[in-house]
């Protein structure tokens, strides 16, 4: 067992009840010991917290929740998809995965933000669920190092020995174009750095997992639907590459995410740190 496993295991029924915390801002229409539902439920957003920048300003690291266990829904942005005050569109995602999906945007603001909020407002299945944003003293993350150990998020390359993206989702990292219905490979290259000291193959305590990093693939923005052959694939070599095929079945501009977690597992076992997130882009004709 690794000294980050020990701190993680320790550690997560605090990060539980902050989790808890931070996503009790606002009231809630569904009841906490509602049994899950399949479809006709809500999507509530989720703040990971704020980083600084090196420029001064703030970033704001968000996700979500679908409650929904096999309903995935497409939200425009407009009235039922919004983050004020500002633009409609700021970046956030319109077609929303079930489950807790974490870190999938982040929103900048600027140095001299102050105690102001962005909310974001999400309005499915006739149920409107809004979450306010601010740089409260209490939310603070570091998605680049985990403080504790060290540990830092999985690297990405979209080529060999491209340009490599790290940590929250800052833009597009590569471009394609496709066909409908015609399959097209997504490639990726893949590292896990390693904290000093830190052993290569994770221990048992979080059962089994990729001994480098777990790759997913994700729709986040588009017209129509997409699937994928492979929607996660593990990686046990470090700078391997591994690839996916997504097929679209309607033209337009989409926008995928590709997501990588290391063995401290989705949002981090709590840290809000390690996992990457970045965009690919698919023209499809």
């Amino acid at each position: 067992m690794t000294p980050r496993q020990w701190v993680m295991a320790a550690s997560l029924g605090i990060v539980t009840s902050w989790a808890v915390a931070a996503g009790a801002q606002r009231p809630q229409t569904n009841l906490p010991l509602d049994p899950p539902r399949e479809r006709g439920t809500s999507i509530t957003p989720a703040y990971e917290g704020w980083y600084a920048n090196p420029d001064g300003g703030f970033s704001m690291l968000i996700g979500y929740y679908n409650r929904n266990t096999k309903e995935a829904l497409d939200i425009p942005v407009g009235p039922n998809n919004r983050i004020e005050p500002g633009a409609p569109d700021q970046g956030q995602p319109t077609h929303f995965e079930i489950g807790r999906q974490w870190g999938v945007f982040v929103v900048k603001v600027p140095k001299d933000f102050g105690t102001r909020t962005v909310t974001w407002t999400i309005v499915s299945n006739g149920e409107a669920q809004s979450v306010p944003f601010t740089l409260n003293k209490g939310y603070p993350v570091s998605p680049y190092k985990e403080l504790g150990m060290g540990n830092r998020p999985p690297v990405l390359a979209f080529s060999q020995g491209g340009a490599k993206v790290t940590g929250p989702p800052v833009g597009v990292s590569a471009s394609l174009t496709a066909t409908v219905n015609q399959p097209v490979a997504i490639s990726v290259w893949v590292e896990d750095p390693k904290a000093p000291g830190e052993a290569e193959a994770p221990p048992a305590l979080l059962g089994p997992v990729a001994k480098v990093a777990t790759v997913s693939f994700h729709k986040f923005r588009g017209p129509g639907k997409v699937t994928f052959d492979k929607g996660r694939i593990p990686v046990d070599q470090e700078g391997a590459m591994i690839s996916a095929a997504a097929t679209f079945d309607a033209p337009g501009d989409y926008l995928l995410r590709v997501q990588a977690n290391d063995e401290s597992g989705e949002g981090g076992f709590g840290f809000q740190c390690c996992w990457t997130n970045t965009y690919v882009k698919v023209t499809v004709q």
